[in-house]
């Protein structure tokens, strides 16, 4: 059986939206076309040449790291990551890649890192904000008004929450006014306190909206200055975002956990090093697949023991200790975000089955290769 690439690619942006991708990311297709068929997907994290070679002709390569992450001019087959792609091209192989989206995604990189740490997922360590800003308007105008208002905001893109549109909330009161000299009132006279029946309508917009919603609001309200406020409304944080915290199913020593971490991931020279009180106690645990010393603050504050992730620098990783009791436990970037790569097997196997083959590439493409206790290389 076959599968359209495209297909593949639509399961992989509902499981790891693109929209959660840091500003300065690439992710997504590479090559490949999305209306051919394939019959396999290899999942890495990284797309290194041996890598490629374990891909079979015409399947896809799944990456979490981007091949291509800063901008190129070429892609010659004489560079090396342009010849990855020539030989990736002439196969009819393809390349995808699912990076600080499927970091941030529910379940993600970190979901998928506390799960082979044994760990209950709580909580996100560092919660994304809604990345789209919002406004609330509130509009005052007579009862009898008041759907022609609201028909007219919604056509200009208010009162949309989620899967939902035509949102409002309204409430009746009454209004109070006086017109002075100059004025033009629909309702009332110059020199006379007018007391009208009003509805107080509310609904959210975009932010980048304001100005249409604004004229779509004066166009169909009948007051010749209509009373309304715009407010600007805090970034609500979501269940996707960097990191995540978790629970043990049993209090245990810094040092047995410490343990739990090395079995628990592949082996690499790396290995994994530890800071803190070896006999101190550990229930509750952050952690982040990948780079994670940018996210040492928020873990001081996360009411957590310890701290799993890769990457950590001698001073960022010092000044942490100086300030905070959280143990601090680094591993290979490598070995940090290789069980998301059964994580996406498992989001392709519940999506297509056994129509397409579904393999977790077990090629270590750690960069550090020699063992530090022997000398010698890792396979």
């Amino acid at each position: 059986m076959t599968v359209r690439l495209g297909a593949v690619i639509e399961a992989l942006d509902a499981a790891y939206p693109p929209a959660l991708a840091q500003s300065w990311d690439s992710v997504g297709l590479v090559c490949g076309d999305p209306d051919e068929t394939l019959t396999s997907v290899t999942i890495a994290v990284d797309a290194t040449a041996a890598v490629v070679d374990a891909v079979p002709d015409g399947g896809l390569l799944l990456a979490h790291h981007p091949l291509l992450l800063r901008g190129v001019d070429t892609v010659a087959a004489s560079t090396a990551k342009g010849s990855l792609i020539h030989r990736l091209i002439r196969s009819g192989r393809s390349l995808f890649t699912a990076h600080t989206n499927a970091d941030s995604a529910s379940p993600g990189v970190s979901d998928a890192l506390a799960q082979a740490l044994g760990l209950t997922v709580e909580a996100v360590l560092e919660p994304a904000a809604a990345q789209q800003e919002l406004d609330k308007w509130v509009i005052f105008v007579p009862v009898e008004n008041a759907d022609a208002v609201r028909e007219a905001i919604f056509a200009a893109g208010a009162g949309q929450i989620g899967d939902y549109s035509h949102c409002s909330w309204t409430v009746t009161g009454t209004g109070q006014f006086l017109p002075h000299d100059g004025a033009n009132p629909a309702i009332g006279s110059v020199g006379a306190v007018e007391r009208v029946v009003e509805d107080r309508v509310e609904a959210v917009a975009p932010a980048r909206a304001r100005r249409q919603v604004l004229a779509a609001m004066r166009s169909a309200h009948p007051y010749e200055e209509p009373a309304f406020d715009v407010i600007a409304l805090a970034p609500v944080p979501r269940n996707v975002g960097l990191g995540r915290i978790g629970s043990l199913p049993q209090p245990e020593p810094l040092s047995a956990f410490v343990s739990r971490v090395r079995s628990g991931l592949p082996a690499t020279s790396w290995g994994v090093r530890a800071a803190g009180d070896p006999d101190a106690t550990v229930s509750r645990v952050a952690v982040c697949g990948g780079a994670g010393d940018s996210l040492l603050g928020v873990v001081a504050a996360a009411d957590v023991q310890a701290y799993v992730t890769a990457d950590l620098r001698h001073h960022p990783a010092d000044e942490h200790r100086r300030a905070s009791d959280v143990a601090l436990i680094d591993v290979a970037h490598w070995a940090s975000e290789f069980p998301w790569c059964e994580q996406a097997a498992d989001v392709l196997r519940s999506a297509f089955g056994s129509a397409l083959s579904i393999e977790v590439c077990r090629i270590r493409t750690d960069p550090w290769n020699v063992d530090n206790a022997t000398g010698g290389e890792d396979a």
